[in-house]
């Protein structure tokens, strides 16, 4: 009886042992689990703070580049301003040239002035004339290198340079760039047409004589532009000779006598040989 009573006892016993070591490793699991879980949540939370960091180091990196643009953007803008301003004065003072225009620099603490007067024609810087003037006690001309062929002196006079010395370089600046207008057409007849023979030319330009010759006939004409306005480039007169006394008063040479009237010489034989009327 007591053995029996032992046996159950000691099967009771580890049923217990069973029972306790069962709900131990169910607990272990169960922690295990939410060992896992929380694992995984720490993962998943690492990630999103890794992400929430390269996040801020790239919007950070975004916010160095575009300031560093900007300061960029700023210094460009200043330079490109002040590239603007210096092309508006490079265009500014070739106008000014073009249209013959001058310079003035006072000296001798504003008791002399040095001028420098530019000619062009046709967008092409020719010659540069200068003049040294006293202002003080009266106003002259003390040195210069203005052709002797203009009537500096007489210019002087008739424009008054004592009182309005702007009026007097004004209208020297109309006598110097006309002439350099004329002697560049002069120059550009005997380089660009060939045909046309340069019978007579003074050193003012404001006499040529041209010698054409007509296609069909073969006549030879003779034709005289005469420059009485010194100021213009263009002739106040023209004249043609041929031994075809009829050949000046035709219809065809009293359009071509107004086109070289109205026209620079050197485009007016341009016209003139595609009208067929010179070689």
């Amino acid at each position: 009886m007591c053995a029996l009573s032992s046996g159950v006892l000691s099967h009771l016993s580890l049923l217990e042992v069973k029972a306790r070591s069962r709900k131990t490793q169910l607990q272990q699991q169960s922690r295990v689990m939410e060992l896992k879980a929380k694992v995984e949540a720490l993962k998943t939370q690492r990630e999103q703070l890794k992400a929430q960091i390269q996040t801020l180091a790239m919007d950070k990196q975004c916010a160095d580049e575009e300031e560093e643009n900007m300061e960029e953007e700023s210094e460009n803008s200043k330079l490109l301003r002040l590239m603007a301003r210096h092309t508006q004065l490079k265009d500014l003072l070739h106008a000014h040239h073009l249209i013959g225009g001058y310079d003035i620099i006072k000296t001798r603490k504003g008791k002399g002035a040095c001028v420098s007067i530019a000619t062009a024609y046709e967008d092409v810087f020719l010659d540069t004339f200068n003049l040294e003037i006293d202002l003080k006690p009266t106003v002259k001309i003390s040195r210069h290198n203005i052709p002797p062929f203009i009537p500096l002196n007489n210019l002087a006079e008739q424009n008054n340079m004592q009182t309005d010395l702007r009026v007097f370089l004004d209208t020297l600046s109309k006598h110097l760039n006309a002439f350099a207008g004329r002697k560049q057409q002069l120059k550009l007849v005997k380089e660009k047409h060939k045909s046309v023979e340069v019978m007579e030319s003074n050193v003012l330009c404001s006499l040529l004589v041209l010698l054409f010759t007509v296609p069909r006939e073969k006549t030879a004409v003779l034709c005289t532009l005469d420059y009485t306005d010194h100021t213009r480039c263009l002739p106040t007169r023209v004249h043609l000779e041929s031994e075809d006394k009829q050949l000046p008063d035709s219809p065809q040479w009293k359009k071509n006598c107004t086109l070289l009237m109205e026209t620079p010489v050197h485009k007016a034989l341009i016209t003139m040989k595609k009208m067929g009327s010179i070689a």
